[in-house]
Formats: C-alpha cells, structure tokens, sequence
C-alpha cells in the first residue's frame, strides 16, 4: 500500500508539475509570438528608413555633383581674380617706387637750392668792407673779357654741384 500511495504521490506531482510546465510555456510562447511581432515591425521600420536614406543620398550625390561642376566653371574666373590682384599689387609697389623717387628727387633738388641759396654771396649780408671788396673785383672783372672768367666759374660751381650729388 505505501508503493501504491508512492506511485499516486508521484503521479499527482508529476501532474502538478507538467501543469505548471505546460503553463509556463504558453507564456514562453506568448513571449515570443509578441518579439516576433514586434521584430517584422522593426523589420517594416527598417525597410522605409533604408529606402528614404538611399534616395537622401542620392539627392546629396547629386547635389555634390551640381556643385562640383559649378566649382569648375568657377574656377577660371577665381584664377583670373587672382593673376588681377598680383598684377594691382605689382603696379602699387611699382607707383609707390616711382612716387618715392620723385619725392626723394624733389627734396634733395629743394635742398640743394636751399643750400646754395645760402652759399651764395648775393643773399649773404656783407660788412661795408666786405661790400667794397666784392665791388671792386666786380669792377676789376667786368673790365676783364668775362668769357673765359665766367666759364670757369660755371666750370668750379658745376664741378661742386657734382661733388654735392656725388656725396649725397
């Protein structure tokens, strides 16, 4: 009697047992059948964002394209600003050179006068000897032919007028 109890025992929990079993495998199933669902609607998801990524980049292709072939046809003029700003840069410097030039010529022609203005005996004021002195050579020269006098004293102020540009 305690083997037929046993084996009753047994099988009551062996029934217990696959009833629970049998009921967590419908909810196992369950489970599943809800990730499967939601796995093709991943699926669906995927499917219309890969399409629409493909036509994005397609439309970026040809809009790199457009722009690329607008940056050549552009590129002859960008070249051609260019060789103008370098040919305007060469012809400042070039104005700015000559400007410097004539300036410096103009002030050294300018203190050249000034400093002859000062060397010379006309603008100087002289003392009433001084004055008798340069009366009498004056007198005694313009008796003189002033042909060969006056030629070699054009001949001693142009050598000086040398000798001043030479040492500046």
């Amino acid at each position: 009697m305690i083997i037929d109890l046993s084996v009753a025992l047994v099988a009551i929990a062996f029934a217990v047992l696959v009833f629970f079993l049998i009921k967590t495998l419908k909810s196992a199933k369950e489970s599943l059948d809800k990730v499967s669902q939601t796995l093709q609607e991943v699926q669906k998801t995927i499917d219309e964002l890969t399409y629409e990524v493909k036509t994005t980049v397609r439309h970026a292709n040809d809009i790199t394209a457009d722009v690329q072939n607008k940056i050549q046809k552009i590129d002859p003029i960008v070249d051609s600003v260019k060789n103008l700003g370098d040919v305007m840069n060469e012809l400042t410097l070039t104005v700015k050179q000559v400007s410097v030039t004539v300036i410096e010529k103009y002030r050294k022609s300018r203190e050249l006068k000034e400093k002859a203005k000062a060397v010379s005996i006309d603008n100087a004021p002289l003392t009433p000897a001084e004055e008798r002195t340069v009366k009498s050579y004056e007198t005694v020269n313009a008796k003189k032919a002033p042909g060969k006098i006056a030629m070699a004293l054009k001949g001693v102020d142009t050598a000086a007028a040398i000798w001043q540009k030479f040492r500046h």
